[in-house]
């Protein structure tokens, strides 16, 4: 599978919406699409509409495949690219 980067820009209303999208991601990835994607971490991001966004790090066969899972999970899924390579200079902070 290839690492991809998804960025969903002020998709989400607040805190609870982002919630439950995120718990149906999970669970359609995990139960629907396991050897086709895999959600690895999410950054979420304010955004200066006062909407939460995210950028997304997850495991695929391919781009339909991101675009597949983003549909049945009823988000943006548009917005991706293929990581070439990670460098981690500290890990993420607690």
């Amino acid at each position: 599978m290839q690492l991809y980067m998804i960025r969903r820009t002020s998709a989400w209303a607040d805190q609870a919406e982002l919630e439950a999208a995120a718990a149906k991601s999970a669970r359609i990835g995990n139960e629907e699409m396991p050897d086709r994607v895999r959600w690895i971490r999410s950054y979420v991001i304010n955004e200066t509409d006062g909407r939460l966004g995210t950028c997304c790090i997850y495991e695929a066969v391919d781009g339909e495949a991101i675009r597949e899972h983003a549909r049945r999970v009823g988000m943006p899924g548009d917005d991706f690219m293929p990581i070439g390579a990670t460098v981690v200079v500290r890990p993420d902070p607690a």
